[in-house]
Order: structure tokens, then sequence, then C-alpha cells
């Protein structure tokens, strides 16, 4: 006979493969009594499982709760999770991808070895047909996720915009999914301050750096604060414009990696960029094809002045007056 644990387990994942079973079938696959499959019901029940008694015959039926309880899944089953978390992790699906790595992670950490490598050689046998950006190893998002989940440090190489290669230590905080890329909130431990990682260019060094006391983050909004260090920060210039159109319609034509778009009122917002050149800034900032005003930089309205001076002489030469 089986011990109550494991017998336990047994009933759950008995439960689990049929929607119907009475109490003389449990009894018999467990080698129980009618009595002990009604106590054991009644233990997973205390547990959270919602196992309801079915009308008729005296069974039993697995039912849907208020809370998730643990799943039992078979090798088959749990290689068709993992599988299907890492492929929604790299954005085919929009919308999970953070949550699908916090899930990945989760289950990767209590995958047998045996199943992980069934994971890894079908997920390296898939080739996708799309034109999107090359893809993230899951592997490291899901290191870097048990590490924020943890409160490890991290220890990783890093190539910068320009090139340049470097070491950094960091205190890992959040992964933010911007539609096209993958980013890393985390606090820089050598420059003491806050900074926004692009996770493509992260090579993770073993083992990880020490605990640490998570920080307070640097906003409530981490989406919003990863769109403004990647959108305006890492440029020269930094634009500030009121739009004279809803928010929503504004940021539908414009990702966050490009722009954060604030509401003022119903009919008007705030619109925060970045550009290497004014000219860059002019330019783009009109093809929103809205009216705006500019706040900053101060030195773009004159810059937008003689742009938009050469522009019409350009229309007056091509269409001269008769």
């Amino acid at each position: 006979m089986l011990e109550t644990s494991a017998r336990l387990l047994r009933l759950l994942s008995l439960l689990q493969t049929r929607r119907d079973w009475s109490g003389t079938e449990l009894a018999e696959r467990l080698g129980v009594t009618a009595r002990t499959v009604r106590r054991d019901v009644d233990r997973l029940r205390e547990l959270g499982y919602p196992v309801h008694a079915t009308a008729g015959v005296s069974g039993y039926r697995l039912g849907a709760g208020t809370d998730l309880p643990p799943l039992l899944l078979d090798d088959d089953e749990a290689v068709a999770v993992a599988v299907g978390l890492r492929t929604a992790a790299g954005g085919s699906v929009s919308g999970i991808e953070e949550t699908s790595v916090r899930a990945l992670a989760k289950l990767e950490q209590v995958l047998p070895s045996r199943l992980r490598h069934r994971v890894h050689a079908l997920q390296s046998m898939t080739v996708p047909m799309t034109d999107a950006l090359p893809g993230i190893d899951p592997a490291l998002l899901t290191a870097i996720a048990a590490a924020c989940r943890d409160h490890e440090g991290l220890r990783f190489d890093y190539r910068a915009h320009d090139g340049a290669e470097s070491v950094r230590a960091a205190e890992p905080y959040r992964l933010v999914h911007s539609g096209r890329r993958w980013y890393l909130v985390g606090w820089d431990i050598d420059r003491a301050d806050w900074r926004t990682y692009r996770v493509d260019r992260m090579r993770l060094r073993t083992p990880n750096g020490p605990r640490f006391v998570p920080r307070d983050p640097p906003d409530t909004d981490m989406a919003a604060f990863t769109s403004r260090a990647i959108s305006s920060a890492p440029y020269r210039y930094q634009g500030v414009f009121t739009l004279h159109a809803p928010a929503a319609t504004v940021a539908r034509h414009i990702p966050p990696t490009m722009g954060t778009v604030e509401p003022i009122d119903e009919h008007t917002c705030t619109l925060r960029c970045g550009a290497h050149t004014l000219n860059e800034l002019a330019v783009w900032v009109a093809l929103v094809d809205v009216p705006f005003e500019v706040h900053q930089p101060p030195e773009l309205v004159d810059r937008i002045g003689a742009i938009a001076a050469r522009l019409t002489e350009a229309a007056r030469s091509a269409h001269p007056p008769h």
C-alpha cells in the first residue's frame, strides 16, 4: 500500500487524467478502501484542490477553483508546456512574453535533466518562418528572471551601442519586453544608478553574484521607465512636445522604443523622444502628422523654421507661378 503522501499524489494524477471517476474505481487503482478514498479526497480539498462529488453513482471530479493549485504533468505534457512557454517568450504571442518568462523560470527550476534535454533539442530543431528580429535564447531569459526572483546579483559582459565591451555587475530588478526586444532594468553597482540593458547584448558570467536586499524601484511603471530610458536618454537631444491628438491615437504610431506618450487631456498628449541631431528630431516629429508644439530643446524651434523655409522654397521651385 502507498504511503499517504504518495497516495495523494497518485490520486491527484488520476483525477487529472479523466473527467469522472467512481469511488470504487479509485479505490481499486490505489489499492485502498472507498473510505480511505473519501478521506484522501478531503485532504486534497484542504490543500485547495476543488474535488467535486458527482451526482448519481458515488464519484469524484476535479473542477476549477478560485486559485490555481499545483498541477501534475507527465513527461510529454511537461515538454509541451516548456516548448510553448519558450515560443511565447520569444514574442510569438503578443502581450504575454514577460509572463511566459516567469512561468518558464518556475518550470525549468524543477524540470528533470532528461526532459530539459528534450526541450532544448526540440527548440533547436524548430525554425520559425518569420522576418522578426533574431530571438533571444530562452535559457538566458530564464536565468535573468530567476536572478530577479531570487535577488541574486548578475555579472555579465556587455556590448554598448557603439560596440564598446565592458564587464558589468548589477542587481537585476525586472525584465521588460518592448514588442521587439528584451531589456533588463537593474541597479548598476559600479555606476551606483539604475540602468537599462539590452538582453541581446548581454553575456552572463557564472556564478551569479551575491544575494542583495531589493531597492525601491526607480518608477512604479517599469514599462514607461524603460521606454524613456531607450527612446530619449541615450541620445544627444531629448525632445518634449505637445501633440494635438489623443494619446491613444498617437501611441498607435509610436512604439515604446521610439518615444513615450503621456496623455494631457482627451485631445492632447505629451511626446518625449530623442535623436542624435536636431534635423532628425524635427523631421521625425513632423512625420507623426499631427499639429504639435515644441518645449525642448529650445534650439529645435529655429531648426524647424530653417527646415520649413527650405521645404517651402523647394515647393515653390517645383511649381513656379504663371
